[in-house]
């Protein structure tokens, strides 16, 4: 085991709370088991581990964080690879070729937890900055039968302004958009109400012109704009 995963699960079993873990696990209708260390704690633990255990270069930051979530056996220890992946001090390291990992994350986490964080840390910036690359594999992603990887595909771009690629979220939010998922409703809301900041009128057209919206997708999407 390599010595940054071992340190990882020692430094939360030390700062655990074992009264908060069953509420946490039941907030989250998590069937993986909390150790209790709430976000404060691991960010905590997370700067004190990457100061103790600096890793060499991009190829052993994605062998500890991805042995870290194959291998966890609580909640955090997943909630640490994501957060050490996408740490500052190795935000240079980030490159498409961690996708794969991403995808794999996000069908395995099966929950909105996961899939949040890593749609919005991970998966937007690389986008952002590998389009030609990447906008096919997202776009893979807008029918796939996995109803996180379509999420992602909606909600990738809520920190993308006006590089937001109006195609894409055109196109996944018509392919999604009478899926009766809750998440998926709630995801097409919240992609629009964040666009909206940029462009209200071309999301007040937009939701006038997509009548088979959900309500709540509706309602979401025109929040703030009326």
């Amino acid at each position: 085991m390599h010595e940054w995963v071992r340190a990882a699960r020692e430094g939360l079993a030390d700062v655990a709370d074992p009264a908060a873990a069953e509420p946490m696990r039941a907030y989250m209708k998590s069937e993986m088991p909390f150790r209790g260390v709430p976000k404060p704690a691991r960010e905590r633990l997370l700067r004190t581990l990457v100061a103790a255990h600096p890793l060499d270069d991009a190829d052993e930051l994605l062998a500890v964080a991805d042995t870290l979530w194959t291998g966890a056996a609580y909640r955090e220890e997943r909630y640490l690879a994501i957060a050490l992946l996408g740490h500052r001090r190795y935000a240079s390291w980030a490159r498409p070729g961690w996708v794969p990992v991403h995808r794999r994350w996000i069908v395995s986490g099966g929950w909105w937890d996961f899939t949040d964080e890593i749609a919005n840390r991970h998966i937007a910036p690389l986008l952002r900055a590998h389009r030609g690359e990447l906008t096919p594999v997202v776009r893979g992603w807008i029918s796939d039968p996995d109803r996180w990887l379509r999420r992602t595909s909606v909600i990738c771009q809520l920190q993308s302004g006006a590089q937001t690629d109006l195609d894409l979220l055109r196109d996944a939010i018509e392919a999604n958009q009478h899926d009766p998922d809750f998440f998926l409703r709630k995801g097409i809301g919240w992609a629009l109400r964040q666009y909206a900041r940029v462009d209200a009128g071309w999301v007040r057209a937009f939701v006038d012109e997509h009548p088979d919206l959900s309500p709540l997708s509706r309602r979401e999407a025109l929040k703030h704009i009326g």
